[in-house]
């Protein structure tokens, strides 16, 4: 954890920036932020650690190389706890505020429900993250000088890759709990690469992504339990040629969730993805034949 004074005082995103932009990639690490400001902190009623459990850990650092093989990678310094991009921008419980939400507010979805709206109620253990409630002007604040300005830079990385080469690929990137299982046995994945079942990317980019994965050893799911949040449904838009995929680590491989220091497999599940994104990246433009606009 890094405390910050505030949003005015350190950058609440970043965008890192290759020198030259050679693949039609565009990397985004939403929930990986790690800088609480003091005043939030002071609103809370969880410990130093607990507040962090709904953190995307290190996820930043392991897609890092992104930059190096030729993509931009957008990453949140905000800590998810403080405020979640991958909802709508006013997807708000009522349970946690002092005064009336505004009609355009959405409080009804399955995300609200569960507390985990624009600004969560709790964090992904069930916590309850305030020790009273909170104001409308809080949560708007957030969302107009924080989420606002984040989907204005991804909506304008992901323009801007598709006027060069005529088709765009965002990958969203996070991390799971190691308590996840899938399927009668109970298996533990590895990674999960959502598309919306097949609605947010072609099939060919989210097929190549779990097979590199799996030729690597890894067991991979497709879309069960994390098919894709909101920036992937809301991106992802294939037959325009933007493609969206959302890739979920497991935190057991490389995380000790209860002291949130990184394990000795660190290092070699880093170099792994780092080969991921290179293999990845590597894709011919005939794939994007049938999706493809010429780019201007």
């Amino acid at each position: 954890m890094l405390i910050a004074p505030d949003f005015c005082h350190h950058p609440a995103f970043e965008v890192r920036a290759p020198q030259q932009q050679t693949v039609p990639f565009v990397f985004n690490s939403p929930h990986s932020g790690r800088y609480y400001p003091e005043r939030f902190l002071s609103m809370t009623r969880l410990d130093a650690n607990a507040v962090r459990r709904s953190e995307d850990f290190f996820v930043d650092e392991l897609f890092g190389g992104a930059t190096g093989q030729g993509a931009p990678m957008l990453l949140a310094h905000f800590p998810r706890a403080y405020l979640d991009v991958n909802r709508e921008p006013y997807e708000l419980d009522p349970r946690m505020f002092s005064d009336r939400l505004p009609a355009f507010a959405n409080r009804q979805s399955i995300r609200v429900a569960g507390g985990l709206g624009t600004v969560p109620r709790v964090v992904s253990e069930g916590q309850h993250i305030y020790a009273r409630r909170i104001g409308f002007d809080e949560a708007r604040q957030r969302i107009e000088t924080i989420y606002k300005p984040y989907h204005s830079t991804l909506r304008g990385l992901l323009a801007q890759t598709h006027r060069r080469f005529g088709h765009a690929v965002l990958v969203d990137c996070h991390s799971m709990p190691a308590s996840i299982r899938i399927g009668a046995e109970g298996a533990r994945p590895d990674f999960v690469v959502g598309d919306r079942f097949g609605t947010s990317a072609s099939a060919d980019i989210s097929d190549r992504a779990a097979s590199i994965l799996r030729a690597m050893g890894y067991l991979v799911a497709a879309n069960k339990p994390y098919a894709g949040g909101f920036i992937t449904e809301h991106y992802g838009r294939p037959a325009k040629g933007l493609h969206a995929i959302q890739i979920e680590i497991n935190r057991g491989l490389y995380v000790d969730e209860q002291t949130l220091a990184r394990k000795p497999g660190f290092e070699a599940l880093r170099e792994d993805i780092d080969r991921f994104i290179r293999l990845l990246t590597d894709l011919p433009d005939e794939l994007f034949a049938d999706y493809s606009i010429a780019a201007e």
